[in-house]
Formats: C-alpha cells, structure tokens, sequence
C-alpha cells in the first residue's frame, strides 16, 4: 500500500498525515509507503511548521522532512492520493492523464464518509487550538486507513 497526503504547502496537514500513519504502519508492521506533497512553490524544501513539530513531539509522532510539489508521476508510484481539500482535489485532479490517475484521488474524509467530500481545514493561519483539532482528525482518520491495511476485505 502507497498512500501519498497532499496539502496546499505541505507544511502543515498533510505532514501531520504522513507522520500518524508511519508511524501506525511501523508499529503495526504493515509494508508500505507513506509521503506528502503540496501545490506551493514557493514552500519547496521547507520543514513543516514548527508548531506541527512541536505538537507531533507531545504527542510522541515525529514530524519531519521538507516541503515537495505534487508531480505528474506520483500517479505511477501511489496507490491512493488522498487531498485535505477542495482546492488540493482540483489541483491533484487538474494533472490526472487518464481514469485510472483520477481514480486514485479521494478526500481523506471520504475514508469515513464517502462521498461527502469534507475537508480537512488548513491551521496554517489560526491558534494552536486548532492544530490539535486537525491533528485529532487525521489521527482518526489515520486510524480507518490502518484498518483497511490490516484487513482489506473487512472493509
């Protein structure tokens, strides 16, 4: 299983996504590949947030790595492409080649609604409050993406 976690920067979601579910693929000793990626250019090789680091540091999750664009190939080298938004879903869908690249974009939400479409809001310019509300939510979700390695025709 190849998941790859797009954001709008990559600094701050879909880092956090990355990091829950490593770590969950470690413990539970689930072969597999985990990353992220983001649309801002600008952000490129930049650590995540350093509120994201700290945050994953009392929760015991390392945060780490750099900042890298979404690229055409990731459609070869991803089984699922999950997006925190609407934005990063047009993004990510505006580079698909053909049905079966589309087929592999989702909503990360949709894990638990599918079909709603639900966002994952970006904490980027908000309080630590929120920080700790998205990191609940993608460890949650997190959580439903390790059910569906562990035992994929239950689910």
């Amino acid at each position: 299983m190849k998941i790859l976690f797009v954001g709008l920067g990559n600094v701050c979601r879909s880092p956090m996504a990355e990091a829950l579910l490593r770590k969950k693929f470690l413990e539970y000793g689930i072969k597999g590949e985990v990353a992220s990626a983001g649309f801002e250019s600008f952000l490129i090789n930049e650590p995540p947030d350093p509120r994201v680091i700290e945050l994953g540091k009392q929760k015991g999750i390392e945060i780490t790595g750099n900042c890298k664009l979404f690229k055409q190939q990731y459609f070869d080298k991803y089984d699922k492409i999950y997006v925190m938004d609407t934005q990063n879903y047009r993004d990510v869908k505006d580079l698909a080649r053909n049905q079966l690249d589309l087929s592999k974009i989702d909503y990360l939400m949709n894990v638990f609604e599918p079909g709603k479409n639900k966002t994952i809001p970006d904490p980027l310019m908000s309080g630590l409050d929120d920080f700790e509300t998205v990191f609940k939510m993608l460890d949650n979700v997190t959580d439903k993406i390790l059910q569906f390695a562990i035992v994929p025709e239950q689910n």
